[in-house]
């Protein structure tokens, strides 16, 4: 790519943009590769690959080369998410502005495909909820998908306008916008996205951001933070942003402390001085991100005290139901249809709210159905890091194994001692479940997620990556 393929007035928009350097932001774009990262599930440990570390990021990891992740069990299993590095800069924000004594509730607001949802969660504290929100109601699947990969049952999944959440007055301690934006900063990762972009579009862009953050701002208590990021590097939807935000509401600019070698540029808006640090390919080891973090300083007023009606627990089914997951006694069980799931008990009150407001579409984990006495297990129990792996076997794969399991095929090989439901596992990590019964195997695997490729599954994996 030459940079006559900017688009027109692309380069000459960015000039006004703090820390822009035309002549190696250029270059990068003309010889540079995209680099492949990934960050760990710190749940689910695996052996951390020999690769240089994300510095802002504790869990993540730069790759040597971008293996097939479809032909990886650990990806299914949910070991690791695949993320762009610039990204996980909010992993650093979180970890500044923490405070460990509280519990804290989170709204990602404009959340799939889940990477920053999935990041908060490896943040969170087992007190904390994650509401992670997606407008766009067909991207909601696999904003769940890999919600339930990494395994937490402190997270609820909703697809609501940011309108909506403008009812849940003071709710949220953080709130995390990745607006979307003019994508400039993905130019050197995806080029055919220089076509959608124009000086227009970013004005619309912007009209956009600032109509999502009013929305949502009545939903932040008074002291309560706003993370907010988009993946452009223009100045209208990031530093003037901000200003517009200081002018129209009572926050205050929050300064990250980021050490110098690390290539990010900090910033200033031109009114307010509102701190903020933005990413270059030609200064850092990663794509473009602007990023900022704001603190409120007045109230919205406060939800009710209104409590819905709910069904009178079934003890008995419950009582056949704890001994399928770890420290049940810490967990509230209830009933959707008929579908058994379970939220930590102290987020029962958080979840009766939420439902009085939002669109739900996953709250905690799905157990599964009782048949009798016996659990038919769900696929998120299995991926959950709630199972008791001791109520069921285990069947450890081989790679070509779990390549044919992931299929959703039969494994006509497999020689089994038992019968019963079975975790299925590759190097102790659960991918899903299948029954065993004496002659067969039936696979369980979900196949809206199975792998569909026929490409030939050799070098696949994390290792392989790394060497």
């Amino acid at each position: 790519m030459q940079a006559a393929h900017f688009p027109s007035g692309f380069l000459t928009s960015l000039h006004q943009a703090p820390g822009f350097q035309q002549d190696t932001f250029t270059q990068t774009h003309v010889n540079g590769q995209s680099p492949t990262s990934i960050r760990i599930n710190p749940f689910k440990a695996i052996p951390v690959p020999d690769v240089q570390p994300v510095p802002w990021c504790a869990n993540g990891y730069y790759l040597n080369n971008r293996p097939s992740f479809t032909f990886d069990p650990l990806f299914h299993a949910g070991c690791y998410y695949v993320q762009e590095a610039s990204s996980m800069f909010i992993d650093y924000i979180l970890k500044h502005i923490r405070n460990d004594e509280d519990a804290l509730k989170i709204l990602d607001l404009c959340a799939a495909p889940g990477g920053k949802s999935t990041l908060i969660s490896s943040v969170m504290q087992e007190d904390d909820l994650l509401v992670a929100n997606e407008i766009i109601k067909t991207r909601v699947p696999i904003l769940t998908d890999n919600l339930n990969r990494w395994g937490r049952a402190n997270v609820v999944v909703t697809n609501n306008d940011p309108k909506t959440f403008s009812a849940l007055k003071s709710f949220f301690d953080i709130i995390v916008v990745d607006a979307p934006c003019s994508g400039s900063g993905m130019f050197r990762k995806d080029p055919a996205a220089m076509e959608e972009w124009s000086e227009a579009n970013v004005t619309l862009c912007q009209q956009r951001q600032e109509r999502i953050l009013a929305d949502v701002y009545p939903a932040l208590q008074e002291g309560g933070y706003f993370i907010y990021s988009t993946c452009s590097y223009s100045y209208e939807e990031d530093e003037a942003v901000l200003d517009w935000l200081c002018e129209e509401f009572d926050v205050e600019t929050v300064r990250i402390p980021v050490p110098a070698e690390w290539g990010i540029v900090e910033s200033q808006s031109a009114r307010h001085q509102a701190w903020s640090y933005r990413f270059y390919p030609d200064q850092v080891k990663g794509e473009g991100l602007f990023a900022a973090c704001l603190r409120k300083k007045e109230s919205s007023g406060y939800l009710s005290n209104y409590k819905p009606k709910t069904q009178k627990p079934d003890y008995k089914e419950i009582d056949k139901l704890k001994s399928y997951v770890e420290n049940p006694d810490q967990l509230h069980f209830f009933k959707l249809n008929e579908d058994w799931l379970v939220i930590p008990k102290v987020h029962k009150d958080s979840l009766n709210t939420l439902q009085q407001y939002l669109y739900i579409k996953k709250s905690g984990i799905r157990l599964g159905k009782m048949a009798g006495k016996d659990l038919i297990p769900d696929h998120e129990l299995a991926l959950s890091l709630l199972v008791n792996k001791n109520m069921f076997l285990q069947t450890e794969l081989t790679y070509e194994q779990a390549i044919v399991y992931l299929r959703k095929e039969n494994l006509n090989n497999l020689s089994a001692e038992s019968k019963g439901w079975s975790l299925m596992m590759y190097v102790g990590q659960v991918l899903g479940w299948a029954k065993l019964l004496p002659n067969r195997m039936n696979n369980y695997y979900p196949k809206e997620i199975r792998i569909l490729s026929t490409q030939s599954a050799k070098g696949g994996t994390l290792t392989d990556s790394a060497e």
